[in-house]
């Protein structure tokens, strides 16, 4: 069966009975439809349970495969109800983007999924749609106040609007052309909302008046003098919060085996911050014993920002770090081909685990965090393939599991649950890769020496010009959120196994004041993803009863 006929063969709870599962009271939430409801945004504030156990779910560099690091946090935490556990899942809503292009939807797979799938891969309550609007609305009224003389002598407007679908066209366009008196035409951008401003506000916010804050905080553009002209000098941040006020309550749904699942804010790891929402995860925390988040893409992406942007900022720390993986990924990092990646390969896998062991030692020994692999199970793996792996990591001391969640529920995730539950008990010596108070050149060298393993950074002029205005500024003290592809360690996407020195190309920066971190764009990555030459979208349909078909 596909992963949407298991899905609809699998009957839910009402969503009331989850939310009682976890404590929650019938003032605590409010119900859309049977099965989805929305938890009050203040809710971790008033609640006194001791906070549950962090589990933080990554994985190696990505591969064209997909190693299943959302299918793997939802097999953790149906295992760990297996063996009685309270767990809970806190995790990012998919974007329109991936469901419609090449990667498909994001809810899990096989006997391991959240539910309802449909809901959740398109308009999931409408969350990022509001995230849309309200950033186009400032948008909006930057262009209006522009056509009604501009009073704040805006002379250069760095705000971008946003969609959240993926549209190559939207890069880079010219606005303003419909001949009208007072309107002068302008270059524009879109990017895809999920790597929006507006987004990681939300998902870095820990309330409405914080939302408010932070958007008032946001530069959209410059006078005369290079000062920073801010979204509150346009009275904008009001209505741009009340669009949020709804968006700002975390999503509680289920798995196909009824743990509860908290799903909230979508923001990419490999051109935004790659994490779900503080609240959702101080949820989650308040009403669990074990809880199990996702960073997006590899570790040295998600992990590295939820690390060093959203535990700062939320003075959080993982007790335990799952690292996921595949032997075939492991195989495709160590230079086999797709077409040959069935066939066992002991050479390749042993390339392969370069990788692996890149992202254990920055995790481990960088982080200080305490680590286990996770390896999603094929049926065409080979004995000979999975001892090997297992005598490479026994030899570092590094805890593995073999998870078969995909065709076993959480029958499948029993070890790892287990095995888990030992982890989160060892202390860790946490510490951040860098600290703020070094200078953004520092953050960004200890981010690609440490985290990356690149020898140097190189700055184009444009990225010399940025950083002089961010220290002018004064903003040299934020975190940074490094835009880079997520299928290489370096910034070139097809150096996938970085056996030659490398540097990290730098080619702008740009401030994100109301998220409060700068963006730093390495090497080519956009902003605005495209679609493949066969979109997903092509197979997407609903027949003639109502039933939507092709969503994978």
């Amino acid at each position: 069966m596909t992963d949407l006929e298991i899905a609809k063969s699998i009957k839910l709870k009402n969503i009331n009975i989850v939310a009682k599962n976890i404590g929650l009271n019938k003032e605590d939430y409010e119900l859309y439809g049977n099965y989805k409801a929305k938890i009050n945004n203040d809710l971790y504030k008033t609640k006194d349970n001791k906070n549950g156990k962090l589990i933080l779910v990554t994985a190696i560099s990505p591969t064209p495969l997909g190693e299943g690091k959302t299918t793997m946090s939802i097999a953790i935490a149906d295992g760990l109800r297996k063996i009685g556990k309270n767990a809970v899942l806190a995790l990012r809503e998919p974007s329109l983007g991936p469901v419609f292009g090449i990667k498909g939807g994001a809810t899990g797979g096989g006997y391991v999924q959240v539910a309802p799938m449909e809901d959740i891969n398109l308009h999931f309550n409408g969350d990022i749609h509001a995230i849309t609007a309200a950033n186009n609305l400032l948008s909006s009224m930057i262009d209006n106040h522009l056509y009604f003389g501009n009073k704040l002598g805006i002379k250069e407007v760095v705000w971008k609007r946003c969609l959240d679908l993926n549209d190559r066209e939207l890069r880079k366009v010219e606005v303003g052309l419909s001949g009208e008196k007072r309107i002068v035409p302008r270059l524009d951008s879109f990017d895809i909302t999920v790597a929006s401003e507006t987004m990681a506000i939300l998902c870095l916010s820990k309330d409405l008046f914080d939302v408010k804050r932070r958007l008032g905080n946001i530069i959209i553009g410059y006078n005369n003098e290079d000062e920073p002209i801010y979204a509150r000098d346009l009275k904008a941040d009001g209505a741009m919060a009340v669009l949020l006020k709804d968006a700002l309550k975390p999503n509680l749904v289920q798995t196909l085996e009824h743990t509860p699942a908290i799903i909230h804010g979508g923001p990419f790891a490999n051109i935004a911050h790659g994490c779900n929402s503080i609240i959702a995860t101080k949820t989650a925390l308040k009403l669990g014993e074990y809880i199990i988040t996702e960073a997006g893409f590899g570790a040295d992406l998600g992990s590295e920002k939820f690390l060093n942007i959203k535990c700062r900022e939320a003075g959080l720390v993982p007790d335990a770090v799952c690292l996921v993986a595949t032997i075939k990924a492991l195989k495709y990092h160590g230079g086999v081909s797709k077409e040959e990646l069935d066939k066992e390969n002991i050479s390749a896998l042993d390339k392969g685990l370069n990788n692996l062991f890149h992202h254990i030692n920055t995790l481990k020994n960088e982080f200080g965090l305490n680590v286990l692999v996770a390896i999603n199970k094929y049926d065409i793996d080979t004995l000979e393939e999975i001892k090997y792996l297992e005598n490479k990591l026994s030899e570092k001391n590094i805890p593995l599991s073999l998870v078969e969640g995909y065709k076993k529920g959480g029958d499948g995730a029993i070890d790892i649950a287990k095995k888990l539950v030992d982890l989160v008990e060892i202390p860790n010596n946490f510490k951040y890769i860098y600290e703020l108070s070094d200078s953004i050149q520092d953050k960004i060298m200890k981010v690609s020496k440490k985290v990356y393993g690149a020898r140097d950074v190189v700055y184009s002029e444009e990225a010399k010009k940025s950083l002089e205005k961010i220290k002018k500024l004064k903003l040299d003290k934020l975190p940074i959120c490094i835009a880079k592809t997520q299928y290489s360690l370096s910034d070139d996407p097809k150096n996938l196994e970085c056996n030659d020195a490398y540097d990290i190309h730098i080619r702008n920066l740009e401030i994100k004041n109301g998220a409060g971190f700068i963006v730093v764009l390495a090497g080519n990555i956009m902003t605005m993803p495209g679609l493949p030459e066969v979109p997903a979208a092509e197979k997407i349909t609903i027949d003639e009863n109502g039933e939507i078909i092709g969503i994978f």
